[in-house]
């Protein structure tokens, strides 16, 4: 039963975890969006958006990442099975992936606070393609743990899906972009 409710723990906050990604790096992008806004309005959307920033990392992303974390050590320590498993190596692969995203964003955070209101170095289309990243390794890692041994088994299948996936996503955001430029 203790499993059971660590699992589901882990599991909550985990999606507590990925809405904080998802959004933080939202937030980045309506940052950087401002770029061509008269001052006064460019200078009042940026204070907001890196106070919405830090809040969200501070308050959401962070302690939901730090509770999805250790509650998954506990599963691994309840049961050290896990470790002699083959999707298990595959699902910590991505998770070493998550955790250097989690680094960007983190240095993203302390980038907009430490700007005082000028613009971010990054091109647009860079962050909406960035935005897309926690999207991928959520796929890669669930899936992982869904299908456990079978993705061993059909990897490439796997493989050759999730890379046509990434185009198709990928291939949308310019579409929407360039929907967007032309209106």
């Amino acid at each position: 039963m203790l499993y059971t409710i660590i699992k589901a723990l882990h599991i909550i906050f985990m999606v507590s975890y990925f809405a904080g990604i998802f959004y933080l790096v939202r937030i980045f992008v309506y940052y950087k969006d401002t770029d061509a806004f008269e001052e006064d309005k460019k200078r009042i959307l940026r204070e907001q958006y890196t106070f919405m920033a830090r809040r969200l990392w501070n308050i959401i992303t962070v302690p939901a990442g730090i509770i999805m974390a250790v509650c998954g050590l506990i599963l691994i320590f309840l049961n050290t099975g896990l470790m002699k498993s083959p999707w298990f190596h595959l699902k910590l692969t991505f998770l070493i992936g998550l955790a250097i995203y989690h680094y960007w964003c983190w240095k993203k955070v302390n980038q907009l606070k430490n700007l005082n209101g000028k613009t971010l170095s990054i091109a647009n289309i860079k962050l909406r393609q960035a935005n897309e990243i926690a999207t991928f390794i959520l796929f890669l890692v669930v899936f992982t743990v869904i299908l456990k041994s079978s993705v061993i088994e059909y990897w490439w299948q796997l493989i050759t899906g999730f890379f046509v996936l990434v185009f198709l996503i990928m291939m949308t955001v310019k579409m929407v972009n360039k929907s967007k430029k032309n209106k």
